[in-house]
């Protein structure tokens, strides 16, 4: 890596982002972000509200009940992939524009297919998109918050994901059974009206800019951000802190493998797969689970889906009001630790109605959606401004795997006539295995991103 110290207009961008306080332009641009993964998180859960539907209606075999499933997925995996690349290439803010546009568009397509195999292909598509845009947003979001409160700010907007699959079930409670599956998916294209404002709006992150070696564009995005603030506040901003010095080197997916980052790419990469494999296990097929192993009508079962959601989004809340003070590293285990509990308790109690496993699944989700959302804050942490989208997006790549693998195991203990007993072991077997792993996690809390990656 080449680091040079130069002049102090160019190499005080970070600490003059760091002295700014909390206005109105971060709320702005927060909301506008927000607004983007909310819808986001929306399109990523539609499958599996609609699923009991679809598998009525086309006749669906277990196999491609799942195939449907985590087509979706494949294409997030992928999407992470190449959004990893083209957020520190092109920047964040045009990566996640483009991911936006590409998630409603084949929203549109998805809401007209025909059939299976081009409402599998169009999921597939809508993926990448999704896949795209989640860790390219926190990736930015973390760039432009201060480093003593950087848990709670980048939290509180993570609350928005959640927040979108808790609406996603609940409009769908809803729409699904009124108006058929169709509409969701219609819902889903709304974000292609936030492109346009999303390009105007939010400027591009001063670090990444710098980083790129584009001097004067940063001064004029960090000056025109000090004025928004200033207005905002009514009042001068204070000095800024020492100036750090600059990177100049270009990054690359290696940056993740070497050094030091090796340990946080392993550590972060197995809690990210963990995390997503329970998460996914259990959202996935509790519609299906409380409709046909249950025989609970739709409302009911989309109902208690929903319950699962809002204690998520609890989590979420909860989480984001402690990080700063426990660090990282203890939310994350505790998370995965809690999650285990609930969902070993469920399997030692039997799962033998709807309603025990609306309660254990909710406290189980509770803990795991703290988690989930901890590690969108807590990846970009880990690594450099020239590679974070790149960290970040390699998360992504777990997460996908996990959101992958966990819906086919649980399909596939489910179709060979496995126990829900063996579905929930199998679940908090793997959250015990995340918990220990969150024993080895870096601690990163009140540090600037410059001191942890210099």
């Amino acid at each position: 890596m080449s680091i040079v110290a130069t002049g102090p207009t160019v190499s005080s961008i970070s600490a003059r982002l760091e002295r700014l306080p909390s206005s109105r332009w971060h709320i702005k641009v927060r909301t506008l972000i927000g607004a983007v993964t909310f819808f986001e998180a929306f399109d990523q859960l539609l499958t599996a509200s609609a699923l009991p539907v679809l598998t009525e209606q086309w006749k669906l075999s277990t196999g491609q009940g799942t195939l449907i499933v985590t087509s979706g997925s494949v294409g997030m995996l992928l999407g992470a992939l190449v959004a990893g690349w083209l957020g520190d290439r092109i920047g964040r803010v045009r990566t996640v524009a483009l991911g936006v546009a590409v998630t409603a568009l084949a929203s549109l397509a998805v809401a007209v297919s025909p059939g299976f195999a081009l409402f599998t292909a169009f999921r597939f598509i809508q993926g990448l998109g999704i896949g795209g845009v989640v860790p390219v947003a926190a990736t930015y979001i973390n760039e432009i918050a201060r480093a003593d409160h950087r848990g709670r700010f980048v939290l509180l907007y993570e609350l928005i994901f959640p927040a979108g699959l808790a609406s996603a079930t609940l409009v769908a409670s809803w729409v699904v059974p009124s108006f058929g599956w169709r509409v969701m998916f219609l819902i889903g294209a709304l974000p292609v009206l936030l492109v346009v404002v999303l390009r105007r709006q939010v400027p591009e992150s001063p670090r990444w800019l710098l980083s790129r070696g584009r001097v004067e564009e940063a001064e004029q995005v960090i000056a025109r951000i000090e004025q928004d603030v200033e207005k905002s506040i009514g009042a001068q901003l204070p000095e800024p802190g020492p100036a750090t010095a600059v990177e100049t080197a270009r990054g690359g997916l290696r940056d993740l493998f070497t050094g030091r980052y090796l340990r946080r790419t392993v550590v972060v990469s197995g809690l990210w797969f963990v995390a997503y494999y329970v998460n996914h296990g259990i959202a996935t097929w509790l519609p299906s689970l409380y409709t046909k192993t249950f025989g609970l009508d739709l409302r009911t079962a989309l109902n208690y889906s929903l319950l699962s959601n809002v204690t998520g989004l609890i989590g979420c809340l909860l989480v984001a009001l402690i990080i700063d003070r426990v660090g990282r590293r203890i939310s994350l285990t505790i998370g995965l630790g809690g999650a285990a509990v609930a969902l070993l308790s469920l399997a030692v109690s039997g799962a033998t109605s709807g309603g025990q496993v609306a309660v254990w699944a909710s406290v189980a989700t509770l803990f795991v959606f703290a988690t989930n959302v901890s590690l969108y804050l807590y990846t970009p942490e880990l690594y450099p401004t020239r590679s974070r989208a790149r960290g970040a997006s390699f998360g992504g790549v777990w997460n996908r795997l996990g959101v992958i693998l966990g819906p086919i195991v649980v399909g596939a203990i489910i179709g060979s006539g496995g126990s829900l007993r063996t579905v929930f072991t199998q679940l908090g077997c793997i959250a015990v295995v995340g918990a220990v792993i969150a024993l080895f996690a870096v601690e990163t809390k009140g540090k600037t991103l410059e001191e942890l990656n210099s």
